[in-house]
């Protein structure tokens, strides 16, 4: 695997960027079209920028509670990483996801990090895997209990966003049970990456097909072995659960503090939270980057009533920016940050590999 953030110049990473730019601003420009440049200052300025703080906590709790979960698995699977270091791929993760059109985007360059960080790829993709598994999970637990407690909410967004919502139901659950099988069926598994290898080899795209065959073994080995760890302590997948419902439950309450920095506090946060949560269910799995333009539109639909017309496009820059935009280039600056402190201990190890090689080559 080529490596998420180079220091050479590849145009190709990029890319994703590009494409998140162009998607916004032409997401910017629709949503816009109407309101005129004082119009929307006049409403910005009704915001207590007091909440502000809040709502960037809220989301910083967010991608620490997925780094908490990280720390957790690979602590289990016998690797000592430090939380920072997890924190750096959680951060990773938030930053790929958002500029690659799939939630899970991130995930391989994590697994890349974590490798650099000596920890073997089977258990970083294990590892990654029982958080998705519990991420899908966690939402679908959050969705059908505000369906329950807030019928009213699930109505009416039904009667706008009905087919995106069962379209990110019936996704999730699906991508959960693959990932169950995955994680916990070692076979299936085996036979999965072995005819996905075969397949490449059909395709030319491996050439040493038996190299590729013996490193797959290797992977597979420790794969199993991290497998049988997560069977062997069904507390672990407790703890990761409980740590993605909080994490979804800190991410669906910033809306909530939107509200209330604009002085609307006659919506609790149940309905608020409500809101959000039926609105990621139906967006988070649409292929685009960071979800964006669906997202946007559907929180003018979804939050029109809560926020009111004067109001709701404001909210929705405000609320976006808080839980997506400003996390963004925060999100890159630490990913370029674990990017240089990776490679930097690779070339040292590679030196300290290189400086034994010869010390214990044969004299002539």
């Amino acid at each position: 695997m080529s490596a998420p953030v180079t220091g050479k110049k590849n145009p190709r990473q990029w890319i994703g960027p590009a494409f998140l730019i162009l998607l916004a601003g032409i997401t910017a420009a629709a949503l816009l079209r109407d309101l005129s440049l004082p119009q929307l200052v006049a409403a910005i300025r009704q915001f207590n920028p007091w909440y502000l703080p809040a709502g960037l906590a809220l989301m910083t709790g967010y991608v620490s509670c997925e780094a908490l979960c990280i720390w957790q698995i690979l602590r289990r699977f016998g690797h000592p990483v430090l939380f920072c270091h997890c924190l750096g791929y959680s951060f990773v993760g938030f930053y790929f996801s958002s500029v690659t059109p799939s939630s899970t985007g991130g995930q391989p360059a994590q697994i890349y990090y974590m490798g650099r960080d000596r920890v073997p790829a089977a258990h970083g993709a294990l590892g990654m895997l029982l958080i998705a598994a519990c991420y899908q999970t966690a939402s679908l637990l959050w969705g059908g209990a505000f369906v329950l407690l807030t019928p009213e909410v699930c109505a009416s967004m039904a009667a706008r966003l009905g087919p995106l919502m069962v379209f990110g139901a019936a996704v999730m659950i699906a991508l959960t049970l693959a990932m169950g099988v995955m994680m916990f069926l070692p076979g299936p598994a085996r036979s999965i990456c072995h005819g996905l290898l075969g397949l490449l080899a059909g395709m030319r795209l491996i050439r040493r097909l038996e190299k590729a065959r013996e490193a797959l073994e290797r992977q597979l080995d420790e794969y199993k072995k991290g497998s049988a760890c997560i069977r062997q302590n069904p507390g672990l997948t407790l703890r990761v659960l409980l740590l993605c419902i909080l994490q979804l439950g800190l991410l669906y309450s910033v809306p909530w503090v939107v509200a209330c920095a604009f002085g609307l506090r006659e919506t609790g946060w149940l309905q608020t939270a409500g809101r959000q949560a039926l609105l990621t269910l139906a967006v988070c799995n649409l292929p685009l980057p960071g979800a964006v333009g669906p997202a946007e539109g559907g929180f003018l639909s979804a939050f029109s009533t809560v926020f009111g017309p004067a109001l709701i496009t404001p909210a929705m820059l405000i609320s976006r920016g808080i839980s997506f935009y400003l996390f963004l280039p925060v999100s890159f600056a630490v990913t370029a940050a674990v990017h240089l402190r990776t490679g930097r201990q690779t070339r040292r190890l590679c030196n300290l590999t290189s400086g034994l090689t010869k010390r214990n080559a044969p004299q002539p």
